[in-house]
């Protein structure tokens, strides 16, 4: 896995074809004591066993402990980020935490409460985070944007490459109890051009959908017009923050919020080779489903 930077939120992830999926995270809140760290851990365990690329799409921290914060609470602060340097506790901790994993980060894209902070204590946590996470560990993970884009370059056989275009953004609004953020996705398909993969989260549900586009597309090769069919994967990824407990309290009881998913997805890349009516066909089927139970 090599992973370049083209633009502030566009990069490209080349994969061997030995590398077939890419866990899709999001939604972790890793310092608020609501996250559920052993499942957490058991998934990123899970791409450390298997060697699966990691990109996380935002709210890798939640960081509402701040002076500034008025949703700040005692109750939801780790002991050992209670501390006057608060930032920088929850920063250095979660270097040691993430450094058994370092080297299969990819991108880290920002949620709103990272751009919570930049706003109203004028420091990026998040690059903070990586910055010392790679002097520490001599990687090179980069941060996205709240919105991106990656193209996912994969090795067919020695030689032969096929790519996709797999376009981020954290997400908006409350996310519906009923549609689940299914309109969400609808609206990316109006938003955004050329893209193969969509992924978002910040609504903290989990699932999945496959979209066909009726397409034109000019083949040099035979120097003609081919009608194709453009599949378009679209995915929602869940949170790691576990928020409805029993149902008594808490803000997103009052909400009339109902229990979230927890956990990511994991994005399988499946290339082939064939020949179809005597012509050459290469290409890359793409679907994702839930970490292994």
């Amino acid at each position: 896995m090599v992973i370049n930077k083209i633009a502030r939120n566009v990069h490209q992830l080349n994969l061997s074809k030995q590398e077939t999926k890419i866990a899709l995270l999001s939604d972790i809140h890793w310092d608020n004591p609501k996250c559920d760290r052993n499942k957490l851990k058991s998934h990123l365990n899970y791409c450390k066993e298997n060697n699966i690329p990691i990109f996380i799409n935002g709210d890798f921290f939640c960081l509402m402990q701040g002076k500034y914060d008025p949703r700040r609470n005692k109750k939801d602060i780790l002991p050992e980020h209670n501390k006057a340097n608060y930032i920088d506790a929850v920063i250095e901790s979660a270097v040691d935490y993430w450094s058994p994993y370092a080297h299969l980060l990819t991108v880290i894209g920002y949620g709103n409460h990272e751009t919570a902070i930049i706003k109203n204590l004028e420091t990026d946590p998040l690059q903070r985070f990586v910055d010392l996470l790679n002097y520490t560990n001599k990687t090179s993970v980069y941060t996205g944007g709240y919105g991106g884009w990656i193209i996912l370059k994969y090795e067919l056989y020695a030689g032969t490459f096929l790519s996709k275009n797999l376009k981020y953004f954290h997400g908006s609004g409350g996310g519906g109890i009923v549609t689940k953020g299914a309109i969400n996705l609808t609206r990316a398909l109006e938003m955004y051009e050329n893209m193969d993969v969509f992924v978002m989260g910040h609504i903290h549900e989990n699932s999945s959908r496959n979209d066909v586009r009726d397409s034109l597309a000019y083949n040099f090769g035979k120097h003609c017009y081919e009608l194709t069919q453009r599949q378009i994967h679209l995915a929602i990824t869940g949170a790691y923050k576990e928020e409805y407990s029993d149902g008594a309290f808490g803000w997103h009881i009052e909400r009339g919020a109902p229990v979230k998913p927890i956990g990511g997805r994991i994005l399988t890349l499946a290339g082939y080779d064939k020949k179809i009516n005597g012509e050459r066909e290469c290409d890359m089927l793409i679907d994702s489903c839930k970490f292994p139970l």
